[in-house]
């Protein structure tokens, strides 16, 4: 377990990066953002390579940050509908950064912060407080992520977050994932397969309609493992729903590397995005990752019907989310 300077702010804040490495896998973990910029994983020949998308110095996730590459992602992920949600009665305006909407925390949510950070066994613990009314949102949250890796070198994070006012929170990390190696070209003939018979159809603006709909015989079934394509970025209602520990839902596959990552969560829902607006300047086209979103559903705090997620005081938020390796 190391850290090291990985570069500052045009204010001057240091941005500090941590390697954990353990199991044969090295990941590394900046304050800025919680971003995951590296996980270097082992193909079946042994050789180690890096299969998260990142950028090789601070400026690059400065001056890019839309694609939210391996960032952590509050306080609330995904989009909220119209930039507003009610809770107990009162109206909570977000700014509206994907027009109309509110998307991933704001203009500068979570992953645009920097974290404290400290050693924990194995792994590397971040923390900040949210001030209430940070980007709209109600309350004080105090939030922390533990990432850390096991004997096998699977990765877990652990988020946890108390609140001072009644809140909405969902958090996510949004690494895109390449097998075969990031920077290596498209990812959409890596094989997927998600644990899901539904998902929430959108609208033109890509908020949820409220109805959940199978994906029996449409391109959006993954309950047997296929390509995973194009064109999707879609949130999956799993079909565990919310658990107490990790469940594996999904599994991703590069037959030419052999490697093989799974995904287990307590969340209850999964955002499949396959990367089809990287565009210039972006070093990376489109298709090039694949997103794996564990989150609760979007628009959440304005549909009753979803799984909640408010917070309350008293109460704590908890989620996990584990990134299995292995090769076949």
């Amino acid at each position: 377990m190391r850290s090291e300077l990985f570069g500052t702010l045009p204010d001057g804040t240091p941005v500090h990066r941590w390697t954990l490495e353990r199991g044969g896998v090295r990941v590394r973990v900046l304050t800025y953002g919680g971003i995951i910029q590296s996980a270097e994983v082992p193909d079946r020949s042994g050789r180690r390579e890096p299969v998260a998308l990142g950028f090789d110095g601070l400026q690059g996730y400065l001056d890019h940050p839309g694609p939210f590459l391996g960032a952590l992602v509050g306080r609330y992920a995904n989009r909220i509908a119209g930039g507003e949600f009610v809770l107990d009665g009162r109206t909570y305006r977000l700014a509206r950064n994907n027009e109309p909407n509110a998307l991933h925390g704001g203009t500068a949510g979570f992953d645009k912060r920097v974290w404290e950070a400290a050693e924990v066994e194995h792994g590397v613990r971040i923390c900040r407080v949210s001030p209430d009314g940070e980007e709209g949102y109600p309350g004080r949250l105090a939030v922390s992520a533990t990432y850390t890796l096991d004997e096998a070198g699977s990765l877990r994070i652990a988020y946890e977050a108390t609140t001072d006012a009644p809140t909405v929170v969902n958090l996510t990390n949004h690494t895109y994932w390449n097998l075969a190696g990031a920077g290596s070209g498209g990812a959409g003939g890596h094989e997927l397969r998600i644990a899901a018979a539904r998902r929430t159809p959108t609208d033109g603006v890509q908020i949820p309609t409220g109805a959940y709909e199978e994906v029996d015989g449409t391109r959006f079934d993954f309950r047997a493992a296929r390509k995973a394509g194009a064109g999707i970025d879609d949130n999956y209602v799993l079909d565990k729903g919310v658990t107490a520990q990790p469940v594996e839902v999904a599994e991703l596959s590069d037959a030419a590397s052999g490697r093989v990552l799974t995904v287990a969560t307590t969340e209850p829902g999964l955002q499949l995005y396959t990367a089809d607006h990287f565009e210039e300047p972006l070093p990376f086209g489109p298709g090039d990752g694949i997103a794996l979103e564990t989150q609760h559903f979007p628009d959440s705090p304005n549909r009753p019907e979803f799984p909640s997620t408010v917070l309350r005081p008293g109460g704590v938020y908890r989620s996990e989310t584990v990134y299995g390796f292995s090769v076949r």
